[in-house]
């Protein structure tokens, strides 16, 4: 019997997993070390990324140059010739002009350029040239009053000249049914002689 009992003891009926701790704890330290190893190694080869700063558009959106215009829309095309507002930088097609003007003046966009979305600090001598830049061009832009008397004049013989040309309109309209009116008075006549005094019933 006391055998038996050596036996039972030995034998692990319990079907319950055994885990190592100290093997897991070993295994868990060397995997945080490898991933801090390879944080600061992933830091120190990529420095960090120097963008410029925002700057304005030097060209012109077009919105309205295929407005009215039909086109036959393919699945096979290329993005560039399917419908809608084509972006070449992020290779993207939006369907809207709403839409795309928000996607231009986007973030990634604007990081696809190159750029970040902070915009430049202006120095004073900067700002001082812009206002003599802008006080030049109100200076050239502005009118005399010469140049006032002129635009006056020639408004006022544009205007003379509308109204002749209306005038002209009225009197080829009068003769046009004058002569309709000579038309019908010749045809009316001409039934007469005919024996037909039009078309009514002769029943009273």
């Amino acid at each position: 019997m006391a055998q038996s009992g050596d036996n039972a003891a030995g034998v692990d009926n319990t079907f319950r997993k055994k885990w190592n701790r100290e093997e897991y704890l070993e295994r868990a330290r060397e995997r945080e070390k490898q991933e801090e190893e390879s944080r600061f190694s992933s830091k120190a080869k990529a420095p960090p990324i120097q963008r410029k700063p925002l700057k304005h558009r030097d060209y012109e959106v077009d919105l309205s140059s295929r407005l009215g215009k039909t086109q036959v829309v393919t699945p096979i095309a290329p993005l560039s010739q399917q419908a809608g507002y084509y972006c070449p930088v992020c290779e993207c097609v939006v369907k809207d002009s709403a839409n795309y003007l928000d996607h231009i003046n986007g973030k990634k966009h604007q990081r696809a350029l190159g750029m970040s979305m902070r915009v430049e600090r202006a120095s004073l001598q900067q700002v001082q040239e812009r206002f003599e830049v802008l006080k030049k061009r109100k200076v050239t832009s502005s009118f005399s009053e010469q140049d006032l008397d002129e635009r006056i004049l020639k408004q006022q013989n544009e205007e003379e000249e509308r109204r002749r040309q209306r005038r002209e309109r009225k009197k080829e309209k009068k003769k046009e049914k004058a002569v309709e009116d000579d038309a019908e008075d010749a045809d009316a006549d001409i039934a007469a002689m005919m024996g037909f005094g039009g078309f009514r019933s002769s029943k009273k």
